[in-house]
């Protein structure tokens, strides 16, 4: 049997529709009764708060694509690997210089500006408005990306989005620096060169003293192949694009939006 199942969000483990299935819920819970249950997102823990309460779990959840590890039940990041404050200072200047849109995720908050607004995080802003305060997720509207710089203690990623954002990736500075990853077509997040899912998930299990091959790992994007092509059994969501499903030991034979396929990989693998 194996010892740990590793699971995305977005594409994976929630629908189409931003739900969990209440199939997939209840079967998650009896699994982490018995296994660790690690969520590897390229959320925020304010974005993804909400999910990991309703799945009750106890487990740290690694997120922005491997950056850091954040534990719920203190309210404390156990690892990270931040953007440093001259380096985030130089990637904003390149925004504004390349007329881009961007969201910049600090410690505790997702930052986009008031003078460039982009209509994801208005769509998301409108669904964290729909949780009460104490687990509403954290995102705010700002007037200078450089004097935020300056409040707050992380900067953990930069989502970009433009018609240029490839050539944007392919500039020295951030291509010297950072880690990219498309998270729509127009839409690349930005992280510490070097992070990803997978490496914050291997550092994780060593310190459990577990290795990939006692894992299994799901996910649908790119920025879970890391984790995928090193898990024992790597599972691509049949949602996913065939880049990422070349990388998986398995396909699923249903999308995300099937409130059964989920829960069938985890009787497969963990009965």
């Amino acid at each position: 049997m194996y010892k740990l199942l590793a699971l995305d969000l977005d594409g994976t483990v929630l629908k189409s529709n931003h739900t969990i299935s209440p199939v997939l819920i209840d079967k998650i819970q009896q699994l982490s009764q018995k296994v660790p249950v690690v969520i590897v997102t390229g959320r925020h823990h304010t974005a993804a708060r909400p999910y990991y309460l309703q799945l009750g779990l106890t487990t740290p959840i690694i997120c922005c694509n491997g950056t850091y590890v954040y534990d719920y039940q203190n309210e404390a990041v156990l690892q990270h690997n931040a953007i440093s404050k001259e380096s985030a200072k130089q990637f904003i200047e390149l925004v504004e210089l390349h007329d881009m849109k961007a969201v910049m995720y600090v410690k505790d908050a997702m930052l986009h500006s008031v003078h460039r607004p982009l209509n994801y995080v208005n769509a998301l802003s409108l669904w964290a408005d729909t949780f009460a305060d104490d687990i509403k997720p954290c995102i705010q509207k700002v007037d200078s990306f450089h004097d935020e710089l300056e409040k707050h203690e992380h900067i953990w990623k930069f989502v970009v989005e433009g018609d240029q954002v490839a050539h944007f990736l392919d500039l020295p500075f951030v291509k010297n620096n950072f880690n990219g990853e498309f998270s729509w077509s127009d839409r690349i997040d930005f992280s510490n060169k070097g992070n990803t899912k997978g490496a914050a998930l291997a550092e994780y299990l060593a310190k459990k003293g577990f290795t990939f091959s006692e894992i299994v790992a799901v996910g649908d994007h790119h920025n879970d192949i890391s984790m995928l092509q090193r898990a024992g059994v790597g599972v691509a969501m049949l949602n996913a694009d065939a880049a990422v499903k070349e990388h998986a030991n398995m396909v699923t034979a249903a999308t995300n939006d099937d409130d059964h396929v989920l829960a069938g990989i985890i009787d497969t693998f963990f009965d």
